[in-house]
């Protein structure tokens, strides 16, 4: 380990380089950088052996010099965008990004569209290979045997993956969770706007209120009833348990707000507004670690195994750096989320998506489809894909739907609003789509942006315009001053009204009245893959030649059809992975007990 001293030079050399793009000049590798230290500073060997797929070692011996995420954002200058804030969970990965031995990466060009100068950097990209790939070595390490044995083996690290871990950990099952990616969280760690939920305490505080049937209907409604009734229910019906049980774990979800589709405000989330997702997510991975989870990152499962009769009996993992090797487990939860990350797969499935940006985190490739299918799983709804209206395509994120539940609204670049902003995600998608140059303006004022701490986030991005008047940020915009002018008037009077007499927007909660004024750029991307694996109301997963369920095997969360039909509702997701991981970890722990 290293001293304060040398720590703080470190983290202050670290953070100039990566902000000020500091030339760094041979050696070309970060590990020949380090080399006079000997191989044993980064690995737990002096030959250089990797500790584990998780490089827990490698990472901590990152942090003991350089600092973890708080401090190296702490250090960075504040006019910057500075890659180490982030809305990552868990147990920092240093190695994420900083390779030893080959180029180092900016993860966050997974996702985002910024520019950062890596310290021996090279370019972010993935190509998607088949789970099935390397079939023959694939077959040899399954003869081997097992390496060791569990319980439950759970796929993915994302709130579905983490709520069942936790349910099956309290249940009294040994879990080891997989996760391909480097770091924890999954798309949960994205979402930002709400988890809906009915009847619940915090509704009742505010004097909200709701039922969950409502909820039921809106589902339905919103998927276009082609959603499995039953599963809407068992989502509706225990979607206030869920909160209780996130509270439980120490979670706070007392703000309420609503998201579009929602007839009732139920959109739950943290104090002010902060984005739930990164909060949900580490919150459920706090619980899970402290239920001593074994949790692998870069552990990429490529089958599910199987007996003559069917019965799971484990899984086939490739690690990253130990290579492939099986876990022998009593039953196995998937929970890999969907594959809105894979265009070829969105494009097969629904050829207008062609070519579409993606809100997802770069794991979201369908490897959980896969294994499930080979497995013999049966699916449903695959052909029905969202894509979000409101992505920054300036920034690569996606902008919440809770800016506009809160009060924003949308305009072309004539400066007029065309549609009523709270409507469901497939209509506003496609009204964007129908305005000049496919995309529009999010345009708010300064008490939204206090009324919603997630837009801090976006400001800290650079991706946000403007203007002490309307006529002052329409010059930013590049759109007729005069006309967005009217727009807003003509909004604040419908506020006044409590009608929207043009596009009947049903909440109206706040005129446009206090500058600054500020928009974004906004453009639909593929959101979420609505089909997947077909489960019954216990999370069981259902085999495709005989529609009975698969003993030993269990799904929750986007990997998963049926929930939302064919189209989602805004704040339902969060419900979803909470809801269904628990039911599933619960389920799992069960038949791994009785079996």
């Amino acid at each position: 380990m290293f001293s304060g001293k040398v720590k703080k030079t470190a983290l202050a050399l670290l953070v100039s380089g990566f902000v000020t793009g500091t030339a760094y000049a041979a050696p070309e590798f970060l590990a020949d950088f380090h080399a006079e230290n000997g191989c044993d500073s980064c690995h737990a060997s002096a030959k250089g052996s990797v500790s584990d797929d998780n490089l827990s070692h490698e990472n901590a011996q990152c942090v003991s010099c350089h600092g973890d995420l708080k401090e190296l954002a702490a250090a960075a200058p504040k006019d910057k965008v500075s890659p180490h804030q982030s809305h990552l969970i868990g147990e920092i990965a240093c190695t994420s990004c900083h390779k030893g031995h080959e180029k180092s990466v900016t993860y966050c060009d997974s996702c985002h569209s910024f520019s950062f100068d890596m310290p021996y950097g090279g370019k972010w990209e993935r190509k998607f290979t088949p789970v099935n790939a390397d079939k023959d070595i694939q077959d040899k390490a399954i003869a081997a045997g097992a390496k060791e044995t569990t319980d439950v083996v759970i796929i993915g690290s994302g709130g579905a993956g983490l709520a069942a871990a936790v349910s099956a950990r309290d249940a009294g099952a040994k879990v080891i969770l997989l996760e391909k990616e480097p770091i924890p969280g999954g798309n949960t760690k994205l979402a930002a706007g709400g988890m809906n939920a009915a009847e619940t305490k915090s509704q009742a505080k505010l004097g909200i209120e709701d039922k969950k049937q409502i909820m039921i209907d809106d589902t339905m409604k919103g998927g276009r009833e082609l959603n499995d009734p039953e599963l809407v229910k068992v989502l509706a019906n225990n979607s206030s348990d869920s909160i209780d049980w996130l509270t439980s774990l120490g979670a706070d979800m007392t703000d309420v707000g609503r998201m579009g589709g929602a007839s009732v405000n139920r959109s739950h989330r943290p104090t002010g507004g902060a984005g739930v997702g990164a909060h949900v997510a580490q919150v459920l991975w706090d619980s899970a670690v402290k239920r001593g989870t074994d949790i692998r990152l870069n552990s990429r499962v490529v089958r599910i195994l199987e007996d003559a009769n069917g019965k799971v009996t484990g899984v086939l993992v490739k690690g990253e750096y130990t290579g492939y090797y099986v876990i022998k487990a009593d039953a196995v939860v998937i929970a890999a989320g969907g594959f809105a990350k894979n265009n070829d797969r969105v494009a097969k499935y629904d050829p207008k998506l062609k070519g579409f940006k993606a809100t997802n985190h770069p794991g979201a490739t369908g490897d959980g489809l896969d294994v499930a299918q080979l497995a013999g799983a049966a699916t449903r709804d695959l052909e029905y894909i969202q894509a979000h209206p409101t992505y920054s395509p300036d920034g690569g994120v996606m902008i919440t739907e809770a800016v506009r539940g809160n009060g924003a609204i949308v305009v072309n670049r004539e400066g007029k609003r065309f549609m009523n902003e709270i409507t469901t995600r497939d209509k506003a998608s496609a009204a964007i789509l129908q305005q000049t140059g496919e995309s529009a303006y999010l345009l708010f004022d300064d008490s939204v942006r206090k009324s919603l701490k997630a837009i801090e986030g976006y400001m800290h991005l650079q991706i946000v315009k403007q203007g002490n008047t309307v006529e002052e940020l329409a010059k930013q915009l590049n759109v007729p001053a005069a006309e967005l002018a009217t727009t807003v008037t003509t909004y604040n009077g419908f506020v006044k009204a409590a009608k929207d007499s043009q596009f009947e927007r049903p909440n109206l909660p706040r005129e446009l009245v206090t500058p600054p004024y500020y928009a974004l750029e906004i453009a639909p991307a593929v959101h979420h893959t609505m089909g997947g694996v077909v489960i019954d109301t216990q999370a069981e997963v259902k085999s495709e030649k005989t529609g009975k369920p698969i003993s030993g095997l269990y799904a929750a969360g986007e990997v998963t059809g049926g929930v939302h039909g064919a189209n989602r509702l805004g704040g339902n997701a969060i419900s979803d992975i909470v809801t269904f991981g628990r039911i599933a970890g619960a389920s799992a722990a069960k038949y791994a007990k009785d079996n």
